[in-house]
């Protein structure tokens, strides 16, 4: 999220009884589908938790759910966050209270990975990956390039090079679905004022869109703006301002895929209707 934004007050938290978690839609292969894949950067799980958020889970039913901004060490994840019937990982990082990265996931892995194995960017928790028969999943926090763009250099420059040299790796051997807070608005369509933000706030410089660019030139998919290219939709809104309220967001929470399998994805949602963080839930339906 943008670094400007800053929590107000304990939000209410409205009945998901009213949300449809249904997806009747065929793929381009004409399948239904039989995986749901979600993500959501929750902004600290204490207080997430505290607000009985997690009770959308229990309502999408995922089958796999990553987490970004958990806040919090391992021995600190509240109880309730570790539902029946998943398998819990977490890399929370090694400074308390900040970034941090979980997955909930029915199926267990067969190999969970913390980081992309480079020193330089993983003491702060923010990528984790699931090696699951059919594909790789990877979550992640992408670094913010903070308030006055004093860490843009090391996001694009150092980071971002990385991280898509790690996915890249990945994707030749099976298929990669990545998910996350990637901190950028891509087009002038995924955030409310983008006159006034480029080039001026994090996650809409010329240069993060540029590596996103590079990203999905090098085989990757963004399933959301391929299937909806006119639609504008948001995933986050600050607590500031009443943004929510008057719906001046970003779509900063993403699903991509490797561009192979594009043609097995359902649909990719973003669940605007969904509280609990200053982001709502994205997800994923596909055959796989």
């Amino acid at each position: 999220m943008p670094p400007a934004a800053k929590k107000m007050k304990r939000e209410e938290i409205p009945s998901l009884d009213s949300v449809s978690f249904e997806c009747s839609q065929v793929n381009k292969e004409g399948k239904k589908h039989n995986l749901v894949l979600a993500s959501w950067n929750i902004n600290g799980i204490r207080a997430w938790a505290e607000k009985k958020a997690w009770k959308y889970i229990l309502k999408e039913s995922p089958d796999v759910i990553c987490f970004q901004e958990t806040k919090c060490s391992d021995k600190d994840v509240p109880p309730e966050c570790n539902l029946p019937g998943y398998y819990s990982y977490y890399n929370c990082g090694t400074k308390p209270g900040y970034s941090g990265t979980g997955l909930l996931t029915k199926k267990k892995p067969k190999k969970v990975t913390m980081g992309i194995g480079k020193e330089q960017h993983d003491d702060e928790g923010r990528v984790i990956t699931a090696e699951f028969d059919e594909f790789f999943f990877v979550g992640a926090y992408v670094p913010n390039s903070g308030r006055g763009l004093v860490r843009l250099k090391y996001r694009t420059q150092e980071f971002d090079k990385d991280f898509r040299e790690y996915l890249m790796v990945l994707d030749k051997q099976k298929p990669v679905i990545y998910c996350g807070d990637l901190n950028v608005a891509h087009e002038e369509i995924d955030l409310k004022n983008p006159t006034s933000n480029r080039n001026k706030t994090a996650g809409f410089h010329d240069d993060e869109r540029e590596q996103f660019t590079e990203l999905l030139s090098s085989g990757f998919v963004d399933t959301f703006r391929k299937l909806y290219p006119a639609e504008q939709k948001f995933s986050y809104w600050s607590y500031m301002g009443n943004a929510r309220g008057k719906n001046v967001g970003w779509r900063l929470d993403y699903f991509v895929v490797s561009e192979r399998i594009f043609d097995k994805v359902n649909d990719s949602v973003i669940r605007a209707e969904v509280h609990g963080s200053d982001h709502c839930p994205v997800v994923l339906f596909l055959n796989l």
